[in-house]
């Protein structure tokens, strides 16, 4: 299954390791861990700027969504069912 975080950005659930409100970046650990995240180049911002509402960690990226976290983790538990 996928999820999507906006943006027209899809990735496989099995690689969400985290995902993490936008105001995790004000503790000086989240904010030292996304400095890291930036300068190795492993940080993709699809939210336009005073948007960003949550971060999703991956294991090849961080992406910074447009989209809440409680909303994120809707659509992440989101199971559809199909009639055979």
């Amino acid at each position: 299954m996928f999820l999507h975080l906006g943006g027209d950005v899809i990735i496989p659930k099995k690689d969400v390791i985290a995902i993490l409100n936008v105001r995790a970046a004000n503790s000086p650990i989240t904010k030292e861990f996304l400095e890291i995240a930036m300068e190795e180049k492993t940080v993709r911002i699809i939210a336009k700027k005073g948007k960003e509402k949550s971060f999703v960690l991956t294991r090849e990226q961080i992406f910074v969504s447009p989209i809440s976290c409680s909303t994120l983790k809707k659509r992440a538990e989101m199971i559809i069912f199909t009639e055979d």
